[in-house]
């Protein structure tokens, strides 16, 4: 097993929110260091299903040390069942990235033939998402923010449809149709790439929640036409594109108020 002594830090996701410069972007292996304290209660209370998960994101962001951590979970059970052959794929995957201890496991597991996790399918960067690849990310992340992945879901709808390469009028970009400013304030670095974009998007959705106190209509009307616009006109603003797009939303999302966003894994709430 791998020396973890130099992880020792809890670290905390928190992206200062603030109205012009670029923020700093969510680090992978922060997403992983975070993990391993949830796997072996160091600083939190031990939690392997919250461990998977954030193994899992970081994986989706192409942590290659991710890959190994999941095959090691997988290979002793810890907190999802036991199976070599799942296990044997995620060594193979870090044993293609170079990773020696994962080629040791390799070789231990010879004569098990790699499959892929279901429950954990990593982004290929070369092949366009299914929607249904899309809404299991969304259910996989979406709790990490604090967020209901139902209205994650509803904006993705609404703003593209679930297609990765949309691109509005207005320079929107990707699922969530972010653009340029607003990528940059939430540490995106490419809009394109669904991963980078549907978390740029949630962050910014955290943000809202939290800046408009839960109530949903004006999380939505500002993630359409920006949080200076609802607040000029204290509600939502009078423009037609943001009224149907709120009404569009909460046909589909009919929560008032989001739950609160409390104690979460990855923060964009300067506290």
């Amino acid at each position: 097993m791998r020396s973890f002594t130099l992880f020792t830090l809890l670290f905390l996701f928190v992206l200062i929110p603030i109205t012009g410069s670029a923020e700093q972007a969510i680090e992978q292996d922060k997403l992983r260091n975070l993990a391993i304290q949830y796997e072996h209660g160091r600083g939190v209370k031990q939690d392997y299903q919250e461990a998977f998960r954030l193994y899992c994101m970081a994986a989706d962001f192409g942590d290659q040390e991710a890959y190994y951590d999941l095959g090691w979970m997988y290979f002793n059970n810890r907190g999802v069942a036991q199976d070599p052959a799942i296990a044997a794929g995620w060594f193979r995957r870090a044993a293609q990235s170079g990773d020696p201890l994962a080629k040791r496991m390799l070789t231990m597991l010879a004569d098990v033939e790699p499959k892929p996790d279901n429950n954990c399918t990593p982004l290929d960067k070369n092949v366009t998402p299914t929607r249904q690849q899309i809404e299991s990310w969304v259910r996989r992340w979406a709790p990490e923010y604090g967020l209901e992945p139902e209205l994650v879901l509803a904006v993705i709808a609404a703003e593209s449809n679930f297609d990765p390469q949309a691109h509005s009028h207005m320079d929107a970009r990707g699922l969530m149709q972010l653009i340029p400013a607003t990528a940059r304030r939430f540490g995106v670095k490419n809009s394109w790439n669904p991963v980078d974009n549907m978390h740029g998007g949630m962050a910014y959705l955290q943000w809202l929640v939290q800046r408009f106190e839960g109530d949903v209509k004006l999380v939505l009307a500002a993630y359409n036409a920006g949080e200076g616009a609802v607040e000029d006109y204290n509600g939502i603003p009078p423009y037609r594109e943001t009224q149907t797009y709120v009404k569009r939303i909460t046909r589909h999302y009919s929560t008032r108020i989001h739950p609160e966003i409390g104690n979460v894994a990855i923060s964009m709430i300067s506290n």
